[in-house]
């Protein structure tokens, strides 16, 4: 066990020291500058045997012990040819990660593509360091796509950790394998708050000021979030049947005509009525989403960024980039 917490550790030095050296790009063609090769422990064990044999057929002069010495040998000179040619000749291409929520795994799509006449078999795609991995073959010129998860440590816009391909195909004597530093980052929004309260009042609009435009402004434009107490005839029946359909049970309310086109909803951190950050954040992140489900007008107020009121899905990406980096 110990010798395995050795090998394991210096496999790891090795890997962060060759990672610090690759340049970082989302696209990798693999050949004999970047793909290693090294006996794995059967390999080993296959190099003693075939040693025991030679020393027993040489001291009994045995020539069927010559024979199958030299016929076992020529079949592993021949496996570890055929794996780093498995590996040798791909193109690893990594499609743009879509955001995620802190606590939820990033997934990363990876594309292989080959064009040569045989099929690889039995490659290995991982994040290095993490135990995961997922295993494909790739058909004779044509490509196939892998999609492997890694857990970003917290919020924010991270760079992606380094990448394994790995293959012991055809015999397992041989691990030939190559890492790869993507250049795209993943953007980690904020974990929303799971039960959190409703939706904010709106903010009457500053004397002066032009109110915003566009259909579905929320408070500002003659709709809000539904309240309790009111009338079913003022429900916008048309979203509420759309949220339903979406899962949510949001449903949506026409404004008093004396009240329409006068206030705009404002998510703001003073107004979150919490003392912690992530708390805060988390609470704001889930007002966006909410915001954003019922196709509201909103803006973010946040101590160093105010995000002017807007709705769509542009607008809400920007608000959760900004709650991301607070």
């Amino acid at each position: 066990m110990t010798g395995f917490n050795f090998s394991t550790q210096l496999r790891n030095r090795f890997n962060g020291w060759l990672a610090a050296r690759l340049k970082r790009t989302d696209s990798l063609v693999l050949s004999q500058h970047n793909v290693y090769i090294l006996p794995t422990r059967a390999g080993w064990m296959m190099a003693v045997t075939l040693l025991v044999l030679l020393l027993a057929s040489i001291n009994y002069q045995l020539n069927l012990g010559y024979l199958l010495t030299f016929l076992l040998a020529g079949s592993a000179v021949v496996g570890m040819h055929v794996s780093h040619a498995n590996l040798r000749g791909l193109t690893l291409k990594l499609q743009p990660p879509p955001p995620c929520f802190a606590g939820a795994p990033a997934r990363l799509t990876i594309v292989l593509d080959s064009t040569r006449k045989q099929a690889r078999h039995g490659i290995n795609l991982l994040v290095s360091g993490q135990p995961a991995d997922v295993w494909v073959d790739v058909p004779p010129q044509g490509s196939t796509a892998a999609e492997v998860a890694w857990l970003p440590p917290a919020r924010g816009h991270h760079e992606l950790p380094a990448l394994q391909a790995d293959t012991r195909f055809p015999m397992g004597l041989f691990r030939v394998w190559t890492v790869w530093r993507p250049a795209a980052k993943v953007w980690v929004y904020p974990a929303p708050e799971v039960q959190a309260p409703a939706l904010p009042p709106g903010e009457p609009v500053a004397q002066g000021a032009a109110p915003a435009q566009g259909v579905g402004a929320g408070e500002f434009d003659g709709v809000r979030a539904y309240r309790r107490g009111d009338a079913l005839k003022t429900i916008v029946w048309k979203r509420a049947a759309q949220a339903m359909a979406r899962g949510s049970a949001d449903l949506i309310s026409r404004e008093q005509a004396r009240t329409a086109h006068h206030q705009t909803l404002w998510l703001d951190w003073h107004h979150t009525q919490v003392a912690d950050v992530e708390a805060r954040i988390a609470r704001l992140t889930a007002w966006v989403l909410k915001a954003d489900q019922q196709g509201l007008n909103f803006g973010l107020r946040l101590p160093t960024l105010a995000l002017p009121p807007e709705q769509g899905p542009a607008h809400t990406q920007r608000c959760l980039e900004a709650l991301a980096l607070c």
